[in-house]
């Protein structure tokens, strides 16, 4: 199959030339700041539960959050998969086989989303029980469970756009829409909760509509603005190939992240067993370790756009060069949140809430959990030097370790009398540790240097056609 040079526009950034730390802070900083608004739906969820519901609510909140994960993580691994075939296909020059995939990945995710949607409206409840939810929460964990599930369509629009732009090259975008939608959400939360005393479905009707505006949002620029999403009839005609390789990519990353899931949820049910107290602590500490893990997620979402878009160009050294600036970067970030935890964490806990009891517990398993923050930083970028190279098989590996650890770790851990509820923070800790030396031998193997999308032809194409347009614009300046 020929290859088409790609024209770059102002929407995009080619990554296959120009310095690879310069390429990944700046593409990771939009992310960054897209992805704490987005935990601000979190965030604002339980500061506005916790502070005008109370605690028990709170809990609720939290009890499901594990479930809600695995239901989300179908529609957000498939998008990656399709992000990573944008990326290595913009990477390589072929953009026939972009629109193409842009196309069918509209029948992959709608159609995983409504499967979803509907599994999770009629299993949530039975598995909310089965996790052995404290009697005290479950009609508000259910009740949350359902109205949030009906966001699933609006996940899969936005995180399958906001993927596709991610892969060429433009991370600002999807942030300015996060904005508004957390503006709504805000907005819309203090609404429902605290005018029209809605309780948790509420905060979650509140959650739902922000998403279903940021997804509707994004799509109506990407068409407008962006020539890749201007579609023909013979781009929006079904490809085999096409659908069975977003499939094949993205299916091992929402298992991966569906096993997490899982694991969390094994977790969720022992940490039930400890009473209202420990879970309200947990859902708490949850928070802030989704906000702790932002800069990692931005960072891996770089590099998996970095890494996509040099190994469809045949740039295997720049794959490492990225890899390396991206562990330097964790490093620095990782030990500078030690000391805040240490110095800082009561302040922190009690935003959430102010019962003494609770506080206490959570500040001594903040301070547990921030000593493993570099080995979490080290799951995530060998993770998605992987990702953007194709080798998402590994992401099962990465999901199965994860099951084994936290299902194995709680049941030993959480039964020493010395650590008893505490058990559960170092089951996290043990857990991102043994992940992280899975991870970083998979990238050392060097198997991700065979799993590219593009062909050894295409690259080869794509390089010959990038020299001679570098020997033209060097000719006309």
């Amino acid at each position: 199959m020929s290859t088409v040079e790609i024209k770059k526009g102002k929407n995009t950034t080619d990554m296959t030339v120009g310095s690879p730390l310069k390429h990944l802070v700046w593409f990771a900083i939009p992310l960054l700041l897209g992805n704490l608004f987005q935990q601000m739906y979190n965030m604002v969820d339980s500061i506005v539960v916790g502070r005008y519901v109370g605690a028990t609510a709170l809990g609720a909140v939290g009890a499901c959050g594990s479930l809600s994960f695995l239901f989300f993580s179908v529609c957000m691994g498939l998008a990656t998969g399709v992000g990573i075939i944008v990326s290595q296909y913009y990477g390589a020059g072929n953009e026939k086989r972009m629109k193409e995939t842009i196309a069918n990945s509209v029948y992959v995710l709608l159609s995983a989303a409504i499967i979803v949607w509907l599994l999770a409206m009629l299993f949530a409840p039975s598995l909310l029980r089965l996790l052995k939810t404290p009697p005290e929460m479950i009609e508000d964990s259910i009740a949350y469970m359902r109205v949030s599930c009906c966001g699933l369509i609006g996940i899969a629009i936005y995180n399958g756009v906001a993927s596709i732009l991610r892969a060429l090259g433009d991370s600002k975008t999807p942030l300015y829409f996060l904005i508004v939608s957390s503006i709504i959400n805000v907005v819309l939360d203090l609404l429902f909760v605290r005018a029209f005393n809605m309780g948790v479905v509420g905060v979650a009707l509140a959650t739902i509509i922000a998403q279903y505006v940021s997804a509707i949002a994004c799509l109506i620029y990407a068409c407008l603005r962006v020539s890749y999403f201007r579609l023909g009839m013979k781009d929006l005609i079904p490809r085999k190939d096409i659908i069975f390789q977003s499939y094949k990519l993205g299916i091992p990353v929402a298992l991966q992240n569906s096993m997490i899931a899982v694991s969390c949820i094994a977790l969720q049910g022992v940490v039930n067993t400890f009473g209202a107290t420990v879970v309200s602590a947990y859902t708490i500490i949850g928070r802030i370790e989704q906000l702790v893990q932002q800069p990692y997620g931005s960072l891996g979402i770089a590099l998996t756009t970095f890494a996509g878009q040099n190994v469809g160009a045949g740039r295997h050294d720049r794959v490492k060069a990225g890899y390396r600036k991206s562990v330097m970067l964790a490093l620095v970030f990782s030990l500078s949140l030690i000391p805040i935890a240490y110095l800082f964490g009561e302040q922190i806990i009690r935003i959430f809430v102010t019962e003494d009891v609770v506080v206490s517990l959570a500040v001594k398993a903040l301070r547990i959990n921030s000593l493993g923050y570099f080995a979490l930083g080290m799951i995530y970028v060998p993770r998605a030097a992987l990702n953007g190279c194709g080798d998402t098989g590994f992401a099962m590996i990465n999901g199965i370790t994860e099951v084994a650890c936290r299902v194995g770790y709680s049941q030993i851990l959480t039964r020493l009398p010395f650590l008893g509820a505490y058990g559960i923070w170092v089951t996290t800790l043990a857990t991102w540790v043994t992940t992280a030396i899975v991870c970083v031998y998979r990238y050392k193997s060097g198997k991700w240097r065979e799993k590219a999308v593009v062909s050894a032809t295409e690259r080869e194409v794509k390089g010959t056609v990038r020299e001679k347009n570098t020997l033209l614009n060097s000719n006309a300046s």
